[in-house]
C-alpha cells in the first residue's frame, strides 16, 4: 500500500460550472491516480453533479487530513443548471484559478490541472479573458509563456495563442519568436528531460512563403531567429511548409513542432489524440497542465463525458512534479 502522503499534491480546478468540468472532477474520485487530488470548486456543485451521474462522492474538505481526494470549497455566486451558462459565476471560475495558481506558487500544491472554462461567458461578465495561458502568465508574473499540447506521440507548441487570424502576422516578431524558442528549449530540457531537443519550426505562409512570393515573414523574421539560435547550439529545422511538416519521416526526427498560430498546429495534434491530449503551459514558475477539449455544455450532467484527457493531464502533472528537483538532463 503506497504512502499517500508521499504523492504529489495536485490542485484541479473544475472550470465552467455549467460544463463537463464538474462531471470530470467527480469521476476522478473513482480513479486511482499517481497524485493526491484537491478539487478547487463549490462542494455542493460537485455533490449535485455526482447525484446526477449516480456516482458515489463521499469526500473530505481539504485540510482535514491527508487524503487521496479532497475538495477545497469555493462558493458559487448562483446555483447552476447543467448546460446553461450564467455570467454571474464567472468571477467564481477565475477565483478557483487564482487559488490554485497562488497555492502552487507558495508551495502548498505541487502542480495545478485545469478543467475547461468558457471564454465567452467570462467576457460577457465584463471581464477581459483570452484564456488560461494568458491569465496564469499575468497572475504569476511570467514574462513569456508558451502553450504546448502533447498527445498521439506529438508535441506541438505555439508561437501565438488565442488571436484572431488577421492579427497573427503582426504578432510574430523576432524578439517574441526568440523568447518562445528559448522557453520551449529550456522546458523541454528541464521539465521533460530531453537533453538536446530537436524542434521543427513551421513557416507562417503557404509553402513557407515560396521564397518571398507568398509573404516575407519567413525571410525577414523566422529564418534570422533560427539562424541566431542555431549559433548557440539549438537544434532547429525550418521554417518548413506547414502542409508537409507533419509527415511521419519528419516527425520521427524531432521532439517538438513549433507552429506559428493556433489552428496551424493544433488540428493535426487533436486529430491524433483528441480526448486524451494534454495542454501544458511552459514558462510559468509552476506546473500547469490541462485537458485538450472544451466545456461540452451539451454533455454536462448526462453521464456521457469521458475523463481520459483530465486523467492524462494529472498523470503528466504528477510526473513533472516528481521530476522537478532531480538532477538536470545531460
Amino acid at each position: 500500500m503506497p504512502d499517500i502522503s508521499r504523492l504529489p499534491l495536485v490542485a484541479v480546478t473544475a472550470g465552467e460550472p455549467a460544463g463537463i468540468g464538474p462531471d470530470l472532477c467527480v469521476m476522478l474520485a473513482q480513479q486511482q491516480l499517481p497524485a493526491r487530488i484537491v478539487v478547487v470548486a463549490d462542494e455542493s456543485l460537485l455533490r449535485d453533479r455526482a447525484r446526477a451521474l449516480n456516482l458515489a462522492f463521499d469526500v473530505s474538505r481539504h485540510g482535514a487530513a491527508a487524503a487521496a481526494f479532497s475538495v477545497l470549497h469555493v462558493p458559487l455566486a448562483q446555483p447552476v443548471q447543467p448546460g446553461t451558462l450564467n455570467s454571474a459565476n464567472s468571477a467564481y471560475v477565475l477565483r478557483t484559478l487564482e487559488i490554485a495558481a497562488d497555492g502552487c506558487r507558495d508551495g502548498r500544491f505541487d502542480a495545478m490541472v485545469t478543467a475547461p472554462v468558457h471564454k465567452g461567458i467570462i467576457n460577457d461578465a465584463g471581464i477581459a479573458f483570452t484564456g488560461h495561458t494568458e491569465f496564469l502568465a499575468a497572475r504569476l508574473h511570467a514574462p513569456h509563456v508558451v502553450m504546448m499540447l502533447a498527445g498521439g506521440g506529438l508535441r506541438v507548441a505555439l508561437a501565438t495563442t488565442h488571436l484572431p487570424l488577421h492579427a497573427v502576422a503582426a504578432a510574430i516578431t523576432r524578439d517574441g519568436l526568440e523568447q518562445t524558442l528559448r522557453v520551449l528549449h529550456r522546458d523541454l530540457v528541464a521539465r521533460f528531460a530531453i537533453p538536446h531537443p530537436r524542434i521543427l519550426v513551421a513557416g507562417l505562409n503557404p509553402h513557407a512563403g515560396e521564397s518571398g512570393h507568398l509573404g516575407r515573414e519567413e525571410i525577414d523574421i523566422i529564418a534570422p531567429v533560427l539562424e541566431r539560435l542555431r549559433g548557440e547550439g539549438f537544434d532547429l529545422t525550418g521554417p518548413l511548409p506547414a502542409d508537409t511538416l507533419f509527415q511521419p519521416e519528419r516527425l520521427a526526427h524531432c521532439d517538438c513542432v513549433l507552429a506559428m498560430y493556433h489552428d496551424q498546429g493544433l488540428p493535426v495534434l487533436k486529430y491524433a489524440s483528441f480526448g486524451s491530449g494534454i495542454n501544458i503551459t511552459l514558462g510559468l514558475p509552476v506546473i500547469r497542465t490541462s485537458v485538450d477539449h472544451g466545456t461540452a455544455l451539451e454533455l454536462a450532467g448526462s453521464g456521457k463525458a469521458k475523463c481520459e484527457s483530465l486523467v492524462a493531464a494529472i498523470e503528466l502533472a504528477a510526473a513533472l512534479a516528481v521530476r522537478r528537483g532531480q538532477p538536470p538532463a545531460v
